[in-house]
């Protein structure tokens, strides 16, 4: 992209913006959020590009690329590209960046983004391992089971104790733990080919893995024994 494009493109955007784009934090989030959603992104991690672009003028996240352009008043400038296209552009407030306590969660939580997320999932999109962040939620996803693991009791918070297993699963773009208790481990096998909905990435340990949750569910696609049935595993 030519300097004199995108500086014509900011003064173009800060002519229009000059009277309306004071943007209040929850429409700030909000339209991180959308990013996040449409290009694979966790909120947080766009989040910490614009601290760092801000820093050093330039940041990367995922596929796109952040690019501080200036301050007006209290209001930090930030281009945002993916291969040269201009994705967004738009004002953070100071004070915004510099919170601590900023809702990552609660961005994603709006009627608004659920509708986007639902819009999603039911065109079937199907997201590789290799585009999961921590963070993520209502995802789906096709596997293989490549390592299952000996079970180990755990004790839990509500006091009895139950069988736990971190599962490896793969696709081609690469592999992840996927967290299974009790009666799910029972329902698959080395080799079988899964399908996760509504899934969810956590991290423990330092180590991202998937977990089902409350609201997900995992299904046998193909049994590596062949067996013709499909089991649903909530």
């Amino acid at each position: 992209m030519h300097q004199a494009t995108t500086h014509l493109l900011f003064l173009q955007t800060c002519r229009k913006e000059r009277g309306n784009l004071r943007q209040k934090k929850s429409t700030l989030g909000e339209h991180l959020a959308l990013l996040s959603v449409k290009h694979n992104i966790y909120p947080h991690e766009v989040f910490q590009a614009l601290l760092r672009a801000e820093k050093n003028e330039k940041a990367s996240c995922g596929n796109l690329s952040v690019e501080y352009r200036g301050k007006i008043k209290s209001e930090f400038v930030f281009l945002i590209t993916k291969e040269e296209n201009v994705v967004a552009q738009f004002r953070v407030d100071q004070q915004f960046l510099l919170r601590k306590d900023n809702s990552f969660e609660g961005w994603m939580n709006t009627d608004k983004i659920r509708k986007k997320i639902a819009k999603q999932n039911t065109q079937s999109l199907y997201i590789q391992i290799n585009n999961l962040r921590a963070g993520m939620k209502h995802i789906n996803i096709k596997a293989t089971i490549i390592e299952l693991p000996k079970p180990t009791q755990v004790h839990t918070q509500f006091g009895n104790n139950v069988m736990v297993v971190n599962a490896i699963i793969a696709d081609e773009s690469g592999k992840i733990k996927l967290c299974l208790w009790e009666g799910q481990i029972d329902a698959i096998s080395i080799g079988d080919s899964i399908e996760l909905k509504n899934g969810q990435v956590c991290v423990f340990r330092g180590e991202k893995q998937l977990r089902i949750g409350k609201n997900g569910s995992l299904s046998v696609l193909k049994n590596a024994q062949a067996k013709p049935q499909i089991a649903t595993i909530r």
